[in-house]
């Protein structure tokens, strides 16, 4: 065990922190690939819809009809649906974003918006009940949309895509070396 002096900035405290280091890069590579696959396979599965079920995938069933009763959000949804830009920035954006994180590619971009997509899908799924507004049916307030999105924001804030990724690379390019600001989307 290596132990390491971290400066919180949030808490403005030191916190002395023991952690196996070869473990956190499994670990971290692990979390990346799993939350890669949940993410394409929610995207692949849309793109590939005219092929599965013979049709194209649209989100606007969902989008009207699917939004739970006291969503305080509804009109916002529906208001969306069958709109195809919509269609193609869910197909595209879960199977993009989970093949970049596969790959250790472009991590925390893709991180930043595989969290706004679970951020959205939570909203989606707001419905009230016992404390108003809250989504209930897999927990309260938090569901598996939030720890997603929190799972998404650890990846981007380690680097993840630098443990055995493609960003490691990338990053030792002349062009990512010449223009610093690139290795805010890679990590």
């Amino acid at each position: 065990m290596t132990t390491y002096d971290v400066k919180s900035p949030v808490l403005g405290r030191e916190t002395k922190v023991e952690y196996a280091e070869g473990a956190v890069g499994y670990a971290l590579v692990a979390m990346r690939i799993v939350m890669g696959w949940v993410l394409f396979q929610g995207g692949i599965v849309k793109v590939l819809s005219p092929v599965i079920n013979g049709e194209p995938w649209t989100a606007a069933g969902f989008l009207q009809f699917a939004i739970p009763e006291g969503n305080p959000l509804t009109a916002f949804f529906a208001g969306m649906a069958g709109n195809p830009t919509i269609d193609f920035l869910v197909m595209w954006g879960l199977t993009l974003t989970g093949l970049g994180l596969i790959l250790g590619a472009l991590v925390r971009w893709n991180a930043f918006w595989g969290a706004f997509l679970m951020i959205m899908f939570w909203l989606a799924s707001l419905t009230g009940g016992i404390a108003e507004f809250l989504p209930l049916e897999h927990g309260w307030v938090i569901d598996d949309h939030l720890v997603y999105a929190a799972l998404l924001f650890g990846l981007g804030a380690f680097g993840a895509g630098r443990y055995f990724g493609f960003d490691r690379i990338i990053e030792n390019f002349e062009f990512v070396k010449r223009n610093s600001w690139l290795k805010y989307l890679l990590g």
